[in-house]
């Protein structure tokens, strides 16, 4: 199956070494209950729609073969409702907003399109030591032909490759673009595997097991991981944390506060966000773990503290 691309960053420096192209690929194993990018949780395109932008022409309703969009009340208290149950994302609506209020959210690239798009930027990764890096949502829970496919065309460009995932996925998908990545960037959330399970909806046994075995192949690793107080910052978690990351040769750990930018993606989208209490740690809180990580001679990347 063809992927499903919701954005494609041009000169990214958050995904890895140097200016990099970074592609967002839709669905994902996972629901973790913090994410701020819950667009990219289906695999297939969905329908977004933001009430703020909304100037209530009401041509949507007229365009929605399914039924999907209904109105409430009158004029100027009027509301356009969306269900969502019902929406095919066919795109009608969103042809004719006139605010874009209604937006698809992705749409699919054959791998030439991509690699295309990505060799485009090849003079800002040689000279900035950046490249390309597939994210998502999961990029390795993609047709890893697919990927293989364009992670093979960079690598043959000479363009460096990262993978950005949660390790959630068959080890033999690993094995098969291993080849052609220059690093992974691999998400460690909450070793408790229970704990894990009640914030992700899966607990944690592939993802630890697929980085030992990253690790025992040769792949250069580097580990981040989501700061979230309430969830995985009490002193337990980032014990156990650093005691199995002191069995991996990593070559670096990044350490990133929960923000709650995303929470108004969800009312588009028609999901609910977690009621569960999480919010970003403290200053003294990132100190206090990044010293932790620097102690035991795993090179806590910093800059979160700035």
């Amino acid at each position: 199956m063809t992927p499903t691309i919701t954005n494609i960053q041009k000169y990214s420096i958050n995904d890895g070494d140097g200016i990099r192209t970074t592609v967002f690929f839709k669905g994902c194993p996972l629901r973790c209950i913090w994410c701020h990018n819950p667009e990219t949780w289906e695999f297939q395109p969905q329908l977004s729609y933001n009430a703020e932008k909304c100037t209530k022409c009401l041509r949507c309703v007229d365009k929605c073969p399914h039924g999907a969009i209904s109105t409430k009340g009158e004029t100027p208290s009027l509301t356009v409702n969306f269900d969502f149950s019902k929406c095919t994302a066919c795109g009608n609506c969103a042809g004719v907003c006139l605010s874009g209020a209604i937006e698809i959210c992705g749409r699919q690239y054959s791998v030439t399109e991509l690699f295309d798009i990505i060799k485009k930027d090849i003079t800002f990764y040689e000279q900035s030591g950046g490249g390309v890096t597939f994210s998502g949502g999961e990029s390795m829970s993609q047709d890893i032909n697919f990927i293989t496919e364009l992670a093979k065309k960079c690598h043959k460009l000479g363009i460096n490759v990262n993978i950005d995932t949660c390790g959630f996925t068959d080890y033999d998908n690993f094995k098969k673009i291993l080849p052609y990545v220059d690093t992974f960037l691999y998400d460690i959330k909450v070793m408790d595997s229970d704990k894990h399970k009640a914030v992700t909806e899966a607990d944690n046994k592939l993802i630890l097991e697929n980085i030992k075995k990253l690790n025992a192949d040769g792949a250069k690793i580097h580990v981040r991981i989501p700061l979230i107080e309430g969830i995985n910052c009490d002193d337990e978690n980032i014990s156990s944390t650093i005691e199995f990351l002191k069995q991996i040769n990593v070559y670096k750990v990044t350490l990133l506060p929960f923000h709650s930018i995303g929470i108004a993606k969800y009312e588009r989208l028609g999901l609910s966000y977690s009621d569960m209490p999480m919010k970003e740690p403290d200053k003294d809180t990132l100190k206090r773990i990044s010293d932790k990580f620097l102690e035991n001679n795993l090179n806590a990347d910093k800059l979160s503290l700035d």
